[in-house]
């Protein structure tokens, strides 16, 4: 048979689901200002020295219970993020989160006293890493429970839809959520109601301690919505760009009411799965292998230079970034705990 014909023609009743695939190979990756890029550089930076800090703070006792950092996978965040309409777009997530409440431009300070259980914190310090929330923003958590997140941003979704405010809900999950059940009776739901919603596999490559070639029969997540009819689309997550441009064509398929999206974003976290976890089921050798030739900010770095960037200007902003850093270290410290009345507080919504 020749090739030509078993190509699909476009009114093939599956091709819509490489349609988005093919878009995002045909355009690229974002063709950024040299200012967008600075500023898609400074918040991948600033996540980067925020966690850095906190995997200090946690080791000297400051922070307490479980602490997931997000060290190797900003360029996801701050790729996807910078994308998002503020005021009309609403984001949610596991408990890796305070990298995407950063890239949501969300103060540090207010982060940081969240991490050390300060009354300062966005949730009053009774939340701590893995539960941080602002309605204010549209940022809907930080959640323990793996993959529970996801049916809750179809109802953020069904929510945009119902008002016709023609938002989109961004529900972030790892590869190790992809195999909970819940997460496919969402992907059924949402795809039958047509919701607006993209679903983000931050897929960095071990779950929590487990290979994802050991743990999923599918390794090729994106494929994942195919039996519910939702496109995929396989995304460099190491180059917040190539981030960049892979939303740019989600977005508009979803806010022109196509359904929902699911992407694949292919990262890595340089750090254990929590501050507790050593990470003894990979090498350093491949870890040290990343840092080297695939680090997102390297490599954003490395590209404002390409483009005649001073290499002052970035040691400036190096130091300022740090110093921003040490005042969120600063102030979280000498911040109060929250009042034990605190307990009865943000209990139930309103008094019955």
């Amino acid at each position: 048979m020749a090739a030509d014909s078993v190509t699909p023609p476009t009114d093939d009743p599956d091709f819509k689901l490489r349609s988005l695939q093919e878009a995002y190979d045909k355009a690229g990756s974002y063709k950024a200002s040299d200012e967008e890029l600075m500023a898609l550089y400074e918040q991948m930076l600033l996540i980067r020295r925020f966690e850095e800090k906190a995997g200090q703070m946690y080791g000297l006792g400051l922070i307490g219970g479980f602490c997931h950092l997000y060290i190797g996978q900003e360029a996801v965040a701050v790729g996807l993020q910078s994308a998002l309409a503020e005021g009309k777009d609403s984001v949610i997530t596991g408990y890796r989160d305070h990298g995407h409440m950063l890239a949501y431009g969300i103060d540090p300070k207010i982060i940081m006293a969240e991490l050390t259980g300060r009354q300062a914190g966005i949730s009053k310090g009774k939340g701590g890493s893995m539960h941080m929330f602002s309605t204010e923003h549209a940022f809907y958590g930080g959640h323990g429970i793996v993959g529970a997140q996801v049916p809750l941003g179809a109802g953020l979704a069904f929510a945009h839809k119902y008002r016709e405010d023609g938002g989109v809900c961004l529900a972030y999950f790892g590869d190790g959520a992809a195999n909970q059940g819940q997460v496919y009776e969402t992907f059924n739901m949402a795809s039958l109601w047509q919701l607006p919603i993209i679903f983000v596999i931050e897929n960095n490559q071990y779950a929590m301690g487990t290979s994802t070639a050991r743990s999923s029969a599918e390794t090729e997540f994106h494929r994942r919505g195919t039996a519910f009819r939702i496109p995929g689309m396989d995304v460099d997550g190491m180059d917040v760009l190539a981030v960049r441009g892979a939303i740019e064509i989600a977005l508009d398929h979803v806010r022109g009411g196509g359904g929902p999206v699911l992407m694949e974003l292919s990262t890595y976290r340089y750090r254990g799965h929590s501050m507790s976890d050593p990470a003894k089921y990979r090498t350093r050798e491949e870890v040290q292998e990343m840092r080297d030739k695939r680090d997102p900010i390297e490599a954003a770095k490395a590209e404002l230079l390409k483009r005649g960037v001073d290499e002052e200007k970035l040691k400036e902003l190096e130091k300022t970034i740090r110093s921003q850093v040490n005042e969120a270290a600063d102030f979280a410290e000498s911040s109060p705990e929250p009042e034990p009345s605190e307990l009865y507080t943000d209990v139930l919504v309103e008094s019955y």
